[in-house]
């Protein structure tokens, strides 16, 4: 197997999405690759992110299986502190009216007293 990352963002904020394929591609030919599917679909993609969308092609096309939350077996919450370690849940209730609809980041942020909030 062979890995290869997608990432979008600057240098504070980032997401990324991994991929894996079966056989080797070289990072010139999966950079131009991934070139050409960005500038078709940049402007047209209907999925929350641009690498998501660079992603669904290369999955459909190409022989690249993204790893995504969805394709998850197990996840684990590890911690220095005993009672923050848990088996996560990876299917939360659709039915839950308590979950957002939204996704969210937390930012830590210099203090500056001239700024209102």
């Amino acid at each position: 197997m062979f890995f290869y990352e997608l990432r979008e963002g600057d240098n504070n904020i980032f997401a990324d999405v991994l991929l894996l394929r079966e056989e080797e591609m070289d990072p010139d030919s999966f950079f131009e690759l991934v070139q050409s599917i960005r500038l078709r679909i940049q402007n047209t993609f209907v999925q929350d992110t641009l690498i998501e969308a660079i992603a669904e092609e290369l999955e459909r096309d190409h022989q690249f299986v993204a790893i995504s939350d969805e394709r998850l077996s197990a996840s684990v919450n590890v911690s220095k502190i005993d009672d923050d370690n848990y088996l996560a849940e990876l299917d939360p209730d659709d039915e839950d009216e308590d979950l957002p609809d939204y996704k969210g980041i937390f930012v830590d942020l210099l203090r500056d007293d001239n700024r209102p909030n």
